[in-house]
């Protein structure tokens, strides 16, 4: 990737956080004030939705030019693991057809902006232990029922994501591909949030 001659920038990964805190705070606070975990109905919408966000992401996921610069990318891929969930809780034909439409709307435009959207479908695995154990506790699901896309690496979250972060900081990008990186990020958080609002939002107000 391009060489960058500034020395003094902050790290992409805490430059991304720093960019996106604020989507992603609002963006938590929106799904557990739409109760995801009151029943697997709801549950279920919310597997939907991170079906959705899977959709997306996974292409880039697969993209040679990503893996080139993202060692194991390929392997974080979490869109066969939704896809499963989906099917446990039997996720209609039609349902299914409307998450791909909405992914397919979805157009994630450059390798730049990429690396924002990875950033935040990566770093939301971070915290998916978090919903996992609500998953667990408050549904009876698990990593091999219901909840394989909360799961976290063999080897742990927390050293899982800080290869991922080390590797993203390893680029030299120049100031406008940092701020493509960030506007994927954002890009991310809002499509994440536009399906909140179609699949749980709705609902609620049902």
């Amino acid at each position: 990737m391009t060489q960058d001659t500034t020395s003094s920038k902050l790290p992409l990964s805490l430059h991304l956080k720093e960019s996106s805190t604020d989507e992603h705070e609002r963006l938590d606070k929106r799904i557990m004030a739409l109760a995801p975990f009151a029943n697997r109905e709801r549950y279920a919408r919310f597997v939907r939705m991170q079906a959705r966000l899977q959709r997306v992401a996974s292409p880039l996921y697969q993209d040679p030019a990503l893996q080139a610069s993202l060692p194991d990318l390929a392997s974080r891929d979490r869109l066969q693991a939704a896809l499963a969930d989906c099917a446990d809780f039997h996720i209609s034909a039609a349902e299914l057809a409307e998450d791909d439409a909405a992914a397919a709307a979805m157009t994630v435009s450059d390798l730049y902006t990429s690396l924002g959207w990875l950033y935040t479908v990566e770093g939301s695995n971070l915290g998916a232990a978090f919903l996992l154990k609500h998953a667990r506790e408050h549904l009876g699901l698990s990593e091999t029922f219901g909840a394989r896309h909360l799961a976290g690496h063999e080897d742990g979250r927390g050293l899982h994501w800080r290869r991922f972060r080390e590797a993203m900081d390893a680029l030299d990008l120049t100031d406008a591909q940092r701020a493509a990186a960030v506007q994927g990020a954002l890009e991310a958080f809002a499509f994440a949030r536009a399906g909140v609002e179609e699949l749980l939002a709705d609902e609620a107000a049902a």
